[in-house]
């Protein structure tokens, strides 16, 4: 039986194995536990461990350097060396890399590198899992039923690199997923929180949540498509404007083909995107959705490098004072693009809004309006505008006086995210959210609801 060596010995194993000009190894040791419901009971649960190894080979050429990438699961001692030669065997076959680098050198090695990794397991919901049956017997006595999942996962990556680089970063990850439903299941709706530990979360208090949403249901109005004043939610803003982030990076802004790029050429760094003062960030050490301080890039791509792992990363405002500051960039493009070096940080903050919460905005909101709950089913449509179109879910409501008077059909929505910064009129108080949409990939979010005078809601949707 092979035996499984420590996260930081098979790091080191690989990198005495590898005769390749340069190499980077990424261990990622995983570990998980879920709780899953429906109609008021727990279904299922579970733990699961896993290991993923991936080895970065480079290779100096007359031409320039090339790289290769090999990623495999669950990896013994006896399975190290061919991987390793594997990674090699594909950058020996492959051209020249466009986005070659030297490898990162001379950051501080992290004073817990050879620690154990650290591990999640079902003690995690200690507290939260005795809340939640309470909540299935408020929710069960109040005639509504309950489902959905809890996920905790914890991710320890050791990074080692040919040029001396030995990194370290623990990773806690949790996301809760709540809807409650009619008996007929004609209504619901939906809550969601992300958390790194389960502790932090009322699951009795997004029950109460929830059956105030559902009672709202009990009236019924159709409405068609059109531009309605509308209050989008924390969770609604996050996955508008994670997907914004994405499409963020200087050169494609540069080469002309974002919704960033200036007409006639160049980006639109310095413009004006937002009349309201505010910001959006990201912070490897932001309270509550801390995410790893320097790059763990496991592959090349728009915006990221493998040549670049283990670069340090700080504080980035993308957005400061409504105005663009910053697009993504690696060290291969902020050279071509001639922009500053700005690595994507796994987390998201808009900030610069009111004290106001969602409520507040609700009850100070005179005419008609909308206030949704969330969006799913996001395509983007147009690049160049970075038009998105998708679909609201789990409630639509009618607001009216300042009070929620009914819930309204859903609708498909065609809007850009830099527009509606552009044209939104309110921003209420920053809070801790999950994407509905994007919460399976990015999930360390804090954002204000947005008021919006004319969404564009461009047709009915027939579904829940």
């Amino acid at each position: 039986m092979s035996r499984v060596s420590k996260p930081y010995e098979i790091v080191e194993r690989a990198l005495d194995l590898s005769t390749a000009d340069g190499c980077v190894v990424i261990a990622d040791e995983e570990s998980s536990a879920n709780l899953r419901w429906a109609g008021n009971a727990l279904t299922t649960n579970g733990v699961t461990r896993g290991r993923t190894l991936t080895v970065i080979a480079t290779v100096d050429g007359s031409e320039g350097t090339a790289s290769g990438v090999v990623s495999r699961s669950a990896v013994t001692d006896a399975d190290l060396e061919p991987l390793v030669r594997a990674a090699e065997a594909a950058a020996r076959g492959a051209g020249p890399a466009e986005d070659a680098q030297p490898l990162v050198s001379g950051v501080p090695a992290s004073p817990d590198f050879t620690d154990a990794p650290a591990e999640t397991d079902s003690d995690v919901f200690a507290a939260f899992a005795p809340a939640l049956g309470d909540a299935f017997a408020r929710a069960r006595s109040g005639g509504r039923e309950l489902y959905g999942f809890a996920h905790h996962e914890m991710t320890s990556t050791y990074l080692g690199t040919s040029t001396g680089l030995r990194l370290r970063h623990d990773q806690p990850n949790g996301t809760l997923e709540l809807n409650a439903k009619s008996p007929d299941r004609s209504r619901s709706a939906w809550a969601g929180r992300s958390t790194r530990d389960f502790k932090d979360v009322d699951p009795g208090e997004l029950d109460a949540e929830l059956a105030r949403r559902l009672s709202w249901a009990e009236r019924r109005i159709e409405l068609p498509a059109g531009r309605y004043e509308t209050l989008l939610p924390p969770t609604a803003v996050a996955d508008l404007l994670i997907y914004q982030l994405w499409s963020s990076t200087a050169r494609d802004a540069a080469e002309g083909r974002t919704v960033f790029s200036k007409p006639g050429g160049g980006t639109r760094l310095g413009e004006t995107l937002s009349p309201l003062p505010l910001t959006l960030r990201s912070d490897p050490h932001a309270p509550g959705l801390e995410s790893a301080p320097f790059v763990i890039a496991h592959s090349s791509g728009d915006g990221a490098s493998v040549f670049d792992n283990g670069l340090p990363l700080a504080r980035t405002d993308w957005i400061g004072d409504g105005r663009l500051e910053q697009l993504t960039t690696t060290r291969h493009t902020a050279g071509l693009t001639g922009l500053p070096l700005a690595p994507a940080v796994d987390n998201l903050i808009l900030e610069g809004g009111g004290e106001q919460s969602l409520e507040e905005m609700v009850a100070a909101t005179s005419g008609p309006a909308l206030l949704l709950t969330c969006l799913w089913y996001i395509r983007e449509v147009d690049p160049a505008t970075l038009l998105l179109t998708g679909l609201t879910r789990d409630g639509v409501y009618l607001v009216e006086n300042g009070e929620v008077t009914g819930e309204v059909n859903n609708f498909r929505f065609n809007e850009s995210p830099v527009g509606l910064l552009s044209r939104a009129t309110e921003a209420g108080r920053t809070e801790k959210t999950l994407p509905r949409e994007w919460g399976d990939w990015f999930t360390r979010a804090a954002m204000p609801a947005l008021r919006i005078p004319d969404f564009n809601m461009s047709s009915v949707s027939r579904g829940v």
